[in-house]
């Protein structure tokens, strides 16, 4: 369930915070990477070391430490996550949610963040119960900020009532509960990706120069927004996303087959590079040189996987997404590409070798639509993942 998912552990002070060392050992037995935050308070509670010990990465502490901000600004530290979760969460840490402050690391990731947050609220009876804590309660689930506990039991001041901190195991549930609650919950989307093998021969083959990082990154982003994700998956080099459905092929006819099978969807994210050809016979043995002149081999069209989703009529996927990568006139190729094909959306890139984009980490990419044209600026794969996964859930929500 939470086997590749990524969360921001903000850690405020009270002396529940022994609880999120536990939690973030639940979290991580289960698969989950853990990125700690410690607030000032909550250093008087756990140490760093040990919170960093358990959670197997550095620990964040300081807003205006520039290391930090080389290495991660607080922007990207605060979008990188699949959750939010700050455990335990103060009644001064709500304050602050509720009425937008931003004067430290902590409260500033919690502004900036375009993720879901989720709180666990740990405090003393009478604070719980107060009406200015019920107020800012009021106010942060009104914008959306999911909460978990507190339960009820014996304080360590002494007292008895609501304001314990839910148990790590508590937490964990709601947290896996938070990532499959997504805007995309309930969509189907098929995602293709990496290259097809070609047969020539049992050890030869026609392949496109694809190592299948973007079509990964957009499955994983589709994913944790709560979508039902089917992987289909060439002879990629980068490993397959966790928490989907994966179906590997080698050929195109089989990709194709596999995403018919993959029907009903409500999306469809054709981000394979597909070889548009196949020899026409396969050799059974290795074809060997003799002296006598080249092979002769005669190459037949593969099936056009983007046109036989766009346009099969009933049955059609709402949204239907392909891919163009291009080596010159990206845009005048890539909206022709569009025309012909009856998609709704293309994908370009250029992926002439100077840019390295190919196989690399990096991308720049256009939505072409009905539109026109939208260009982003060069970005990670992962980045452009989460804003083409952004783009759809607008679209299909």
């Amino acid at each position: 369930m939470l086997s590749g998912k990524r969360i921001l552990l903000i850690v405020g002070g009270g002396i529940a915070a022994f609880k999120s060392l536990d939690l973030a050992r639940r979290l991580r037995e289960r698969g989950a990477s853990v990125t700690p935050v410690l607030t000032r308070a909550g250093a008087e509670f756990v140490t760093p070391l040990s919170l960093s010990a358990l959670c197997g990465q550095k620990v964040y502490r300081d807003l205006f430490d520039l290391t930090d901000e080389a290495e991660m600004g607080h922007i990207e530290l605060s979008r990188a996550a699949d959750l939010v979760v700050v455990a335990p969460a103060t009644a001064d840490l709500m304050a602050k949610m509720a009425g937008g402050h931003a004067d430290d690391l902590a409260s500033t990731l919690l502004m900036a963040t375009d993720k879901r947050v989720l709180i666990a609220p740990a405090m003393n009876v009478r604070m719980w119960d107060h009406p200015a804590t019920q107020r800012n309660l009021a106010t942060l689930q009104g914008d959306g900020i999911l909460t978990v506990g507190p339960n009820e039991g014996d304080m360590a001041c002494g007292e008895y009532g609501p304001g314990r901190m839910a148990e790590p195991l508590e937490i964990v549930e709601a947290i896996g509960a938070a990532l499959n609650d997504g805007p995309l919950r309930g969509k189907r989307i098929i995602v293709t990706s990496g290259p097809t093998h070609e047969p020539i021969d049992p050890v030869r083959y026609i392949a496109n120069r694809s190592s299948g990082a973007q079509g990964t990154a957009i499955a994983r982003a589709l994913s944790a927004l709560g979508a039902e994700v089917v992987f289909v998956t060439g002879p990629a080099d980068i490993p397959p996303p966790e928490g989907v459905e994966i179906v590997r092929v080698q050929t195109a006819q089989q990709m194709l087959e596999a995403v018919m099978a993959a029907h009903p969807a409500d999306g469809a994210v054709f981000a394979a590079a597909v070889a548009d050809w196949r020899v026409d016979g396969e050799a059974t043995q290795k074809i060997k040189k003799t002296g006598t002149g080249l092979p002769t081999l005669k190459f037949l069209e593969n099936p056009d996987i983007l046109a036989t989703v766009s346009q099969q009529g009933e049955g059609r996927p709402a949204l239907v997404v392909g891919f163009a990568a291009e080596t010159e006139k990206v845009v005048e190729h890539a909206t022709a590409k569009r025309d012909r094909k009856g998609c709704d959306w293309i994908v370009a890139n250029d992926v002439s070798p100077a840019t390295g984009i190919m196989g690399g980490a990096e991308n720049a990419v256009t939505i072409i639509d009905e539109g026109g044209a939208e260009s982003w600026p060069r970005m990670s794969k992962d980045d452009v993942a989460r804003k083409i996964a952004a783009r759809i859930a607008g679209a299909l929500v």
